[in-house]
Protein backbone atom coordinates (compact mmCIF):
# COMPACT_ATOMS: atom_id res chain seq x y z
CA UNK A 1 0.00 0.00 0.00
CA UNK A 2 2.81 2.26 0.84
CA UNK A 3 3.80 1.72 -2.65
CA UNK A 4 1.06 2.84 -4.56
CA UNK A 5 1.00 6.04 -1.94
CA UNK A 6 4.85 7.24 -2.98
CA UNK A 7 3.79 6.51 -6.68
CA UNK A 8 0.59 8.54 -6.29
CA UNK A 9 2.95 11.18 -4.58
CA UNK A 10 5.20 11.12 -7.10
CA UNK A 11 2.51 11.67 -10.07
CA UNK A 12 1.16 14.99 -8.11
CA UNK A 13 4.64 16.53 -7.41
CA UNK A 14 5.11 16.23 -11.43
CA UNK A 15 2.28 17.71 -12.35
CA UNK A 16 2.72 20.63 -9.90
CA UNK A 17 6.17 20.99 -11.53
CA UNK A 18 5.01 21.21 -15.24
CA UNK A 19 2.57 23.95 -13.70
CA UNK A 20 5.06 25.85 -12.63
CA UNK A 21 7.37 25.57 -15.43
CA UNK A 22 4.53 26.74 -17.63
CA UNK A 23 3.80 29.72 -15.00
CA UNK A 24 7.94 30.37 -15.32
CA UNK A 25 7.76 30.02 -19.23
CA UNK A 26 4.50 32.62 -20.10
CA UNK A 27 6.24 35.41 -18.24
CA UNK A 28 9.00 36.02 -21.24
CA UNK A 29 5.64 35.86 -23.83
CA UNK A 30 4.11 38.68 -21.23
CA UNK A 31 7.16 40.63 -21.36
CA UNK A 32 7.24 40.32 -25.17
CA UNK A 33 3.92 41.59 -25.57
CA UNK A 34 3.73 44.35 -22.68
CA UNK A 35 7.02 45.46 -25.33
CA UNK A 36 5.66 45.10 -28.30
CA UNK A 37 1.92 47.36 -27.32
CA UNK A 38 3.98 50.06 -25.36
CA UNK A 39 6.39 50.55 -28.13
CA UNK A 40 3.83 50.84 -30.85
CA UNK A 41 1.50 52.96 -28.12
CA UNK A 42 4.96 55.17 -28.34
CA UNK A 43 5.05 55.15 -32.36
CA UNK A 44 1.60 55.86 -32.94
CA UNK A 45 1.97 59.09 -30.40
CA UNK A 46 4.92 60.05 -32.77
CA UNK A 47 3.75 59.60 -35.98
CA UNK A 48 0.02 58.86 -36.16
CA UNK A 49 -0.15 59.18 -40.35
CA UNK A 50 1.37 55.46 -40.15
CA UNK A 51 -0.92 54.20 -38.09
CA UNK A 52 -1.76 51.46 -40.28
CA UNK A 53 1.62 49.89 -40.74
CA UNK A 54 2.35 50.05 -37.08
CA UNK A 55 -1.12 48.31 -36.28
CA UNK A 56 0.05 45.42 -38.50
CA UNK A 57 3.54 45.12 -37.10
CA UNK A 58 1.81 45.17 -33.65
CA UNK A 59 -0.50 42.85 -34.50
CA UNK A 60 2.47 40.39 -35.81
CA UNK A 61 4.47 41.08 -33.18
CA UNK A 62 1.65 40.10 -30.80
CA UNK A 63 0.85 36.79 -32.60
CA UNK A 64 5.02 35.87 -32.19
CA UNK A 65 4.73 36.47 -28.62
CA UNK A 66 1.62 34.03 -28.04
CA UNK A 67 3.12 31.60 -30.52
CA UNK A 68 5.87 30.89 -27.75
CA UNK A 69 3.09 30.73 -24.75
CA UNK A 70 1.10 28.13 -27.17
CA UNK A 71 4.26 26.21 -27.42
CA UNK A 72 5.19 26.30 -23.76
CA UNK A 73 1.40 25.51 -22.89
CA UNK A 74 2.01 22.01 -25.41
CA UNK A 75 5.59 21.28 -24.52
CA UNK A 76 4.81 18.95 -21.35
CA UNK A 77 1.99 16.99 -23.55
CA UNK A 78 4.46 16.35 -26.04
CA UNK A 79 7.54 15.39 -23.71
CA UNK A 80 6.15 14.32 -20.53
CA UNK A 81 8.81 13.55 -17.71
Amino acid sequence: MSAALETLAAVSIKGNLGAIGYGLAAIGPGVGVGIVFGNGTQALARQPEAAGLIRANQIMGFAFCEALALIGIVMPFVYPS
